[in-house]
């Protein structure tokens, strides 16, 4: 039996008991995964990013290991949400336009104590100024460092379009605003270096893509910690006592934690390990998140048609967008029909082998995107569900 048909027939007994689809997070392979992020963070505390996650119950699992420390979230709503449930230490990761989250976080001292928010622009200073509705508590700030590649005099981009903050010099501007402004307080620094954390450097059956991602992203690697390293200079040199300087992601964890201008990894698919993180020279993770979806027809020699599982990820829409059929192995879609709302059909001698009512386990695309699905994770140690807790969506909460 190869090891992932033990997994199956695992995940199969631990959830004998239970209708699909369903939902789970295998823990050896959570806790496995969480160990790897801090071997490669080597001392650097991992902070971890909520958006990946989306279930209080492995957040707390995951910051109650030796080495992680503090969440990056990824709305105002969220944040306070977190900070109202004993979390004390959260890093809004992009910047809000929510005026009455901003009136709650400046009218409470233990909110504002708990949640830093991002801006790279002066419009969102004023934005938080005119929703404070005479809330006076300072508002604890971080700014968000562009860390695209750009070559040929900027005319091609590498990376995301998030902040348009690039240089030294416009960090340290945008700091010395902060630092005049009564109510703000300046105590950190943010990069996202997506184009070399979130994109796999060794795509199957593409070696020359594959050498050139890498030949890029050592060129970004390269170029990105002069220019952090010197962002940071010029930033100390307005704000001295500046707490944090957050950079990485899962893909790049051990090269950013090289950089000694970062003090601490931000990191959180690498708790579930989705798909897209399967393509990776520098690591390799254990999948922990699945879901798994009921065999309801039968409609011919190999093919069974399942319920549901069309849950596309986010991003430019794409076969890398969906979720992989995993267990059974062999498994694979009708190019004609593809994931549907309600039903999906798979094509595949294993099909044969499956019954009505057995099930068929997939892997999402993407990390946290999972919980937007599913009310409950079932958490399987073993081949038993030890627990069953609740996603954000199962909390009622849906921030985005």
């Amino acid at each position: 039996m190869t090891a992932r048909a033990a997994d199956r027939a695992r995940y199969d007994r631990a959830t004998a008991h239970l209708d699909a689809p369903l939902a789970i997070v295998d823990l050896d392979a959570f806790d496995a995964n969480a160990a790897d992020l801090v071997r490669r963070a080597a001392g650097k505390p991992v902070r971890v990013a909520s958006k990946s996650v989306r279930c209080r119950a492995l957040l707390e699992r995951a910051l109650a290991m030796d080495g992680f420390q503090g969440i990056m979230s990824f709305t105002l709503a969220e944040s306070l949400w977190l900070a109202r449930s004993g979390f004390d230490d959260v890093l809004l990761a992009y910047p809000s336009a929510d005026r009455s989250g901003f009136a709650e976080l400046a009218a409470d001292p233990k909110l504002a104590g708990a949640v830093t928010v991002m801006v790279d622009d002066p419009a969102h200073l004023d934005l938080i100024d005119a929703a404070r509705d005479g809330g006076r508590e300072v508002v604890r700030v971080c700014l968000e460092l562009d860390t695209s590649l750009k070559l040929l005099g900027g005319r091609v981009r590498v990376g995301a379009r998030r902040s348009p903050l690039h240089s030294p010099t416009q960090l340290a501007e945008l700091a010395r605003s902060v630092a005049r402004r009564p109510g703000f307080r300046l105590v950190g620094i943010m990069a996202y270096e997506g184009h070399i954390a979130g994109v796999g450097d060794a795509v199957a059956g593409r070696p020359l893509r594959s050498r050139a991602i890498r030949l890029m992203q050592a060129a970004a690697r390269r170029e990105l910690a002069e220019r952090r390293a010197a962002v940071v200079r010029a930033v100390r040199a307005v704000v001295p006592d500046l707490e944090f300087v957050n950079g990485g992601g899962t893909g790049s964890v051990q090269h950013t934690a090289a950089e000694d201008a970062v003090t601490e990894i931000a990191a959180g698919s690498g708790l579930y390990v989705p798909r897209l993180f399967d393509n990776y020279t520098s690591f390799t993770g254990r999948p922990a998140a699945l879901f798994a979806q009921p065999v309801v027809r039968r409609p011919g020699v190999g093919v069974v048609t399942v319920l549901g599982g069309g849950y596309p990820a986010s991003g430019a829409a794409g076969p890398d967008r969906l979720p992989v059929p995993y267990l059974p192995e062999g498994l694979k879609y009708d190019p004609q029909e593809g994931p549907g709302e309600v039903q999906t059909p798979l094509l595949g001698s294993p099909a044969d082998d499956l019954l009505i009512g057995d099930r068929v386990w997939f892997r999402h695309a993407k990390a946290g995107e999972l919980c937007e699905r599913f009310e409950a994770l079932h958490l399987v140690e073993g081949d038993e569900v030890t627990a069953t807790v609740p996603t954000y969506r199962g909390e009622g909460r849906t921030f985005l």
